[in-house]
This record gives structure tokens, C-alpha cells and sequence, in this order.
């Protein structure tokens, strides 16, 4: 029977598949990954200080099965546990499972949970949570943005209180990946979307203790985490929407931490007692075409408008070419040639031959949206897509909004154009397996999809040497640039900037805070 809950201080508020997977097999604390590379801080908030993170936005959402926001992941990473996690260098290791095995064709994954793994309420976590959480990122009334990680899974049974099995209808390569994103964070079977809103319930290190919406948002250290609570006394996310304003928070000793998306304010901050850390992304900037709207929905068109930016001329406006032009597929091991598409170099002349034949020889206009907010090239990035643009005819008509309205028009697939950044994940799958198949749950808002893709990522989730894998998320990516789909333009760097006497925190290439837990202050 599931533990009592006891109140709490309330807030505010087929065979290379099998053989990789059980290569991934892990088992518990001895291994030394079994914390996800937090090598076993201990503590509870004893003489650690308050940390505060300047941040540009308030997070849009506290319910982490629908978090897409970059503000809203960074807290509920810290808050949140999911069943198996990322270490630094982004390799699978176990978090609240401390193991699983793999069956040999592939088809039953068996989840061993850890003994003793607390919610933040006094409630014990058991499988019957994992089945309530699993099963509920599977429902589509849902709508959890993660579903696509569980696409495979036809059956979720609780064996014992500390043993979960998945059914798959075919070997997945990717799912043990997958299942670390909070996106597919473990929530106790007796909490709702409903009571998650204002209020948070997880198994991380930190919990809930005060907001103030669009001031600041504070967490305590969870004294029964199961990795050892950490040593600050509280973790403060301080809303101040201008990243010059951080950095003069920064120098006046008002903020600790803060991460940086544009070089130049990055620069501005480091000295004085700032040391500023820079760490490349997989996240990717991108401007996404919605090929199910007139007039995008004739691949000439996209063509023409792919061929008429200059990504380079993108990267350097926006970002003072601090970052490299890519392709679709910015996992390192997958990586897409950036040269391997129709137009690698901008090419006006071809541009207006695409739309000469898609009947526009003229030109037309486009409504392109861009959130102002949640990173700061946003908005430089757009007015120079809209100027090349103009070159060949289109004429682009910005539509700038408050990231909470961006965020809620992208997930509504509401727009014909949208400036983006993405967040990129280690596996390909994870990256693109929720937008281009068919049955993924953000297809509506990725705008394009084919059989053929249908078919290579139910290929690619079920290949697990590595060539092979390759090879098919390089014909993957080579439709998405033949057919125009989105148009790529560059993946970046942050900038952490810290304050001397912060340490053991350790930026990490999918832009995750996840090290806060081991952060201390002196």
C-alpha cells in the first residue's frame, strides 16, 4: 500500500537494440553514475546561503509534462526526478531507477526503483506512481509534450511496489534517453494538472518554499532527497527581464549565477569578480514553416525561402557569429552536414526561380512570429530574416509577442512562420521523434510530415549500431532540407556568468541547470 501522506511546510502557493540496451543496464550506487553525475552531494542547507539565478522570464508553467519553455525546464529540473537521468557529459545513468534490464528480444523493459525515494509531500514514491505517471504522459487528453518518448510502450504494469515493466510493440534505442527529460518527470498517483499549477510535488533536491509571480521564484533543499539534499539554504530564480540588468545585478553582488545567450552581454559581464564560462548547445535556432498554411504548403515556396537566407549573415547579426551553422540534427553523434541541402550558400537567383514556379513570381507576404523574452536574439534574428527576405520579393510581417503568448500560439500550431529555438537532445529521436512522424504529439505545430519519415524513425528507434543509426537519420535529415520543412540556420553558445565563491556548478551542452543541486556559496 502506497506510504501516507504526512503534510509538509506548505508554499505559497531486434537484436543490436537488445544487445545496446542491456549494455545501458545499470545497477545502483556502486557504479558511480548512479546519481547522475552528482557524485553523492550531501548536506541540507547548513550555512550555504542563498543563491540567486537572474533569469529573463517568469516560467509560463509549473506542470512539467507540458513545460517547453527554457525558464520553466531550468526550475523543474531541480525539483522534479524522472527515472533514469543525464550526467555531464550526457550519458545515461539511473536516478530513480537504479536499474533496469532489457529482455532479449528487445520487448520488456523491467524498471527497478529505488527503496525510500521521497516526494516532497512525505509520500513514498512506488511503481504505482511510475504506472499513474506513464500512463498519463500516454493519454492524449493529456497532451503532454513528451508523449512521443513513449510511442513504442503498449503496456505499463506495476510487478511489485519497487518493480515497473514496460511492453514495447518494437525495440526502442532511444527510450532510456528519452525517459531522463523532465518532460517525463515521475508525479505522485494522487496529484493533478490541476493541483500541480500553483504548487509542485516532485522527488528532486529542491523544493517549492515561495513565488511571486514575475519577481521571483524560491526553492528549499528537500532534507530526505535521495541523493543527499544540497548545502545552499535556498535557491532563489529572480525575474529581471533585461540580461544588461543582470549583469549589473551581477556586479553589485545581487545575483549569483546567470546564463547568457548573447556574446556581447556575456563579455560586458566578465571581470570584476565575474567569471564568465562559455559551453556550446544543441539547441538550434530555426525558422519553422507551417507546410500545412498557404502559401508554405507549396515546396517552392519553401524552397525560395530557404534559398534566400544567408545562415551565416543569421549568426552574425544575431549572435556576432558566435555559434556554427547546422542542419537538422545537432546530436554529436548523429550531427547533419550543414552543406546538405538545396542552397547551402544564398542564392537570390534561385530563390526567385523557386518562386517564379510555385507562382509568385512577384513575391508575397509572410507572417512570421518571434518571442521577445525567453533569449535575447530573438528578435535581431527575425528582422534580418525579414530583410534578406525582402531581397527576392517576400515581404515579411513581423508579429513580436510576450513569450507567454508565443509559447501558447506554437503549441496551438497557431502561425504560419516562427522564429525558434529548440531545444536539441543527445539522441535524434528525442530531438525530432515528437515533430516529423505522423503520430508524433507536436506534429501539428512541426507543419510537415511524410510516409517516408514515418517509416526512417521507426527505423532509426529500432537500429541501435551505430553506422546504421547514422545513416538513417542522414536520409531523415536530407528530406527535411530537400523539402524545405523548416529552414536550419545555427546552434549557439550560453555564457554562465558567475560570481567568485559560487562553485561545483557545471554548465552542460543541453542547456540544463541540473547541477544547481551541487552548487555551493560561500
Amino acid at each position: 500500500m502506497k506510504a501516507t501522506r504526512r503534510s509538509r511546510p506548505a508554499p505559497v502557493l531486434a537484436g543490436l537494440v537488445t544487445a545496446a540496451l542491456a549494455l545501458a543496464a545499470c545497477s545502483g550506487a556502486d557504479d558511480g553514475g548512479s546519481d547522475g553525475g552528482n557524485d553523492g552531494a550531501t548536506g541540507g542547507g547548513s550555512g550555504g546561503g542563498t543563491l540567486v539565478v537572474g533569469t529573463t522570464s517568469d516560467p509560463d508553467t509549473l506542470f512539467p509534462w507540458k513545460a517547453t519553455q527554457f525558464q520553466a525546464v531550468h526550475l523543474l529540473q531541480n525539483v522534479y526526478g524522472t527515472l533514469t537521468g543525464f550526467d555531464d557529459e550526457l550519458e545515461v545513468v539511473p536516478a530513480l531507477a537504479e536499474s533496469w534490464d532489457v529482455s532479449d528480444d528487445g520487448l520488456t523493459m523491467t524498471f527497478h526503483l529505488r527503496d525510500g525515494v521521497i516526494f516532497h509531500d512525505g509520500s513514498e514514491l512506488d511503481a504505482e506512481d511510475v504506472v499513474h505517471s506513464l500512463e498519463s504522459i500516454m493519454d492524449e487528453a493529456t497532451a503532454a509534450v513528451g508523449a512521443a518518448t513513449l510511442a513504442s510502450v503498449e503496456g505499463v504494469e506495476a510487478v511489485d511496489p519497487l518493480t515497473v515493466e514496460l511492453t514495447l510493440s518494437a525495440p526502442d534505442a532511444s527510450i532510456l534517453a528519452g525517459l531522463a527529460e523532465v518532460n517525463m518527470a515521475i508525479l505522485s498517483a494522487e496529484d493533478t494538472e490541476e493541483t500541480l499549477t500553483t504548487d509542485t510535488n516532485g522527488t528532486g533536491p529542491f523544493q517549492l518554499a515561495d513565488r511571486v509571480p514575475n519577481e521571483a521564484i524560491t526553492l528549499e533543499p528537500f532534507a530526505d532527497y535521495w541523493d543527499g539534499a544540497p548545502e545552499l539554504d535556498a535557491l532563489e530564480f529572480r525575474v529581471i527581464p533585461d540580461e544588461t540588468s543582470i549583469v549589473s545585478a551581477l556586479q553589485s553582488g545581487n545575483v549569483h549565477l546567470a546564463v547568457f545567450d548573447d556574446p556581447l552581454v556575456a563579455q560586458s559581464a566578465e571581470g570584476s569578480g565575474v567569471t564568465v564560462t562559455e559551453t556550446p548547445q544543441l539547441a538550434y535556432h530555426v525558422l519553422q514553416l507551417n507546410a500545412r498554411q498557404a502559401p508554405l504548403d507549396d515546396v517552392d515556396v519553401r524552397l525560395a525561402i530557404q534559398c534566400a537566407i544567408d545562415r551565416q549573415e543569421v549568426l552574425d547579426t544575431a549572435a556576432q557569429g558566435a555559434g556554427q551553422v547546422i542542419g537538422p540534427i545537432t546530436s554529436p553523434a548523429y550531427a547533419s552536414d550543414p552543406a546538405a541541402r538545396p542552397c547551402p550558400e544564398r542564392d537570390y537567383d534561385q530563390a526567385r526561380e523557386h518562386l517564379a514556379a510555385a507562382g509568385y513570381p512577384d513575391g508575397f507576404e509572410l507572417d512570421l512570429m518571434v518571442s521577445q523574452g525567453e533569449y535575447a536574439t530573438s528578435v535581431n534574428e527575425a528582422q534580418n530574416i525579414q530583410a534578406q527576405l525582402a531581397e527576392v520579393g517576400i515581404t515579411v510581417n513581423l508579429d513580436v509577442l510576450e513569450i507567454g503568448a508565443y509559447v501558447d500560439r506554437w503549441i496551438a500550431a497557431d502561425f504560419t512562420a516562427a522564429v525558434a529555438l529548440n531545444g536539441g537532445r543527445p539522441d535524434p529521436e528525442g530531438q525530432y521523434g515528437r515533430y516529423f512522424p505522423s503520430t508524433g504529439n507536436l506534429n501539428e505545430v512541426a507543419g510537415y510530415g511524410s510516409d517516408t519519415l514515418d517509416e526512417l524513425f521507426a527505423q532509426g528507434k529500432q537500429t541501435a549500431e551505430p553506422a546504421e543509426r547514422k545513416a538513417i537519420y542522414d536520409e531523415i535529415a536530407r528530406e527535411l532540407e530537400d523539402e524545405a520543412a523548416w529552414v536550419w540556420l545555427f546552434s549557439s553558445y550560453t555564457y554562465t556568468a558567475t560570481l567568485d565563491g559560487v562553485t561545483g556548478f557545471t554548465p552542460m551542452p543541453n542547456g540544463s541547470l541540473q547541477n544547481l543541486r551541487v552548487t555551493t556559496l560561500a
